[in-house]
């Protein structure tokens, strides 16, 4: 049985994700270009009236991959100010976190995958998980809810992408 470290079972599909997510947001600036419209209108992008806006949506995906990150590292987790107020902003803050997650090295992810995650709740008891649990049924689907719904925001807005540019 072939087994997978936890470092390559996160890093590189962040760091992927993230690398097309900033190929989404070069496509969204050059479709507003040619429409001749502020590329930062999809910043309030949604789906429904009680979704989260586009601007949110890329904010919580860059936290889903870097604090999945820093946790199964046993690092603090890099603080953002969520204050991003345009298209290059959110872009940044993109290339920052998958700085970040490349940056750690496999080292630090030896042992994760029992190591305890603790994610506090705003409300109610904190999630307990065991860093392999943690990263497989909490992490990475919160990431690619967002990323996806960030895909989909910018397809509903008319940016020609295709399925080939969210696999990358």
């Amino acid at each position: 049985m072939t087994k997978i470290s936890m470092h390559a079972a996160s890093v590189p599909a962040f760091a992927k994700m993230l690398g097309n997510m900033l190929s989404w947001l070069e496509a969204a600036k050059a479709h507003a270009e040619a429409r001749k419209f502020p590329a930062d209108n999809y910043l309030g992008l949604r789906l429904a009236p009680d979704m989260l806006p586009f601007t949110k949506q890329i904010q919580i995906a860059s936290d889903a991959a870097k604090g999945c990150v820093a946790r199964l590292a046993g690092q603090e987790i890099p603080k953002y100010e969520d204050d991003e107020a345009t298209l290059a902003e959110l872009a940044e803050r993109i290339r920052k976190t998958r700085d970040y997650v490349l940056s750690v090295p496999a080292a630090a992810f030896e042992g994760s995958e029992d190591r305890e995650i603790t994610i506090p709740r705003r409300s109610g008891e904190a999630l307990k998980f065991d860093g392999l649990s943690y990263l497989t049924h909490f992490a990475q689907p919160n990431f690619y809810f967002h990323a996806t719904t960030t895909y989909a925001l910018l397809r509903h807005a008319g940016v020609p992408l295709g399925k080939s540019d969210y696999l990358g």
